[in-house]
């Protein structure tokens, strides 16, 4: 018997995959969608699924969208498992985005920065109305602006002051590494920012809202939000010196947030922090507001609002992790359920009982 329930649920999910192919399909009349139209024109969908399946690659980013039919959280479960069949070759040295030649930076806190603030493609000033227009190309001239040169961070003309913290050392060590070994609590900011960096846009932005509904008592200013390419760079053994291997995208994300001072610290502006690859700045912003509110504890403030908690979101932020546990449920729980039943009629058995006997004796 046994056997003839796992031939006919095999066959059922088969049917599922084959049904779920048509779908994906949809009308044979209608061109199939290529990759390299989603690759070109649903950039958004590509960064946030490169980010979160913590793989930089666009055109394995548009295969698992169009696989997935647009699901991005599944998309990116696509991508992070396929992600773990390849072989890990090299490690790569920090990217240096100072070197940034932005596409986009704005700053919130200084209305004249060296090099000008620059809007870059976005969406920031548009009306949110659907555009009925019919589709055309936008001229040339537009599409054809170069990046500028590298230009200094807005944060850095608070350091000459000594007004903000210190930046972090980039090249301390050791590291964390998420991707070869598990977290742990609890966890140091290495390890925070990594698990943010690949957590769940949406679960990010609600903390991230929170913090400024009064869960978090913070009063943040982006310092500095920009987006460009950076260089990758590995120093191979046999060189012995760094040399580049491609450029990716990344947008970064530097929050100033008062601090009133400690016994060891002064008062000064103190940092939150976020980066994510391709064009994200809600993810960035979102990310870089978390992170100042899971510091609280090692700043001396009081900590007891959720995005404050660091194992509490570390432990839900990442979607493919969640998607998990929350669809296991979809699966079958007979033996379970059956337990608990029987359970639950033997306990209305015995107040049944209960109650027949409190009313004979009334009676």
């Amino acid at each position: 018997m046994a056997y003839i329930a796992v031939k006919g649920g095999q066959a059922a999910i088969d049917a599922a995959h084959g049904w779920m192919a048509e779908e994906r399909r949809g009308n044979r009349e209608i061109p199939a969608l290529s990759l390299e139209q989603i690759e070109a024109q649903l950039g958004r969908a590509i960064d946030r699924v490169m980010a979160e399946g913590a793989l930089y690659d666009r055109a394995l980013a548009a295969r698992a969208i169009r696989q997935a039919q647009g699901d991005l959280i599944e998309a990116a479960f696509l991508l992070r498992a396929y992600r773990t069949t390849l072989p890990r070759l090299v490690d790569s040295a920090p990217i240096d985005t100072a070197a940034m030649a932005p596409r986009r930076r704005v700053s919130a806190i200084f209305k004249d920065l060296p090099g000008g603030q620059r809007l870059g493609p976005t969406m920031d000033y548009t009306h949110r109305l659907l555009d009925f227009a019919p589709e055309q190309d936008p001229p040339p001239a537009r599409m054809a602006q170069a990046c500028p040169a590298p230009m200094p961070r807005a944060t850095d003309m608070l350091g000459a002051e000594s007004l903000i913290e210190p930046d972090g050392e980039a090249n301390a060590t050791p590291r964390h590494d998420l991707t070869m070994e598990p977290l742990a609590f609890p966890a140091g900011r290495d390890a925070r920012l990594q698990a943010l960096a690949r957590g769940d846009e949406g679960f990010l932005l609600a903390l991230g809202y929170s913090t400024q509904r009064g869960y978090g008592n913070h009063h943040p200013f982006v310092g500095e939000l920009r987006m460009g390419e950076v260089a990758v760079r590995i120093v191979p053994p046999e060189l012995g010196f760094a040399i580049e291997i491609g450029d990716i995208l990344v947008t970064e994300c530097q929050m100033v947030n008062q601090f009133t001072g400690s016994k060891s610290a002064p008062p000064q502006f103190t940092r939150g922090y976020g980066l994510c690859f391709g064009q994200g700045d809600r993810k960035a912003i979102a990310m870089a507001l978390v992170d100042r509110a899971m510091r609280a504890g090692e700043l001396g403030e009081d900590s007891s609002a959720p995005a404050q908690d660091g194992e509490f979101v570390l432990s839900h932020c990442d979607n493919i992790e969640a998607t998990g546990f929350v669809e296991h449920l979809k699966l079958p729980h007979y033996v379970d359920f059956q337990s608990e039943l029987q359970t639950i009629r033997a306990m209305r058995a015995d107040q049944e009982a209960e109650d027949g006997e409190a009313e004979d004796g009334r009676i």
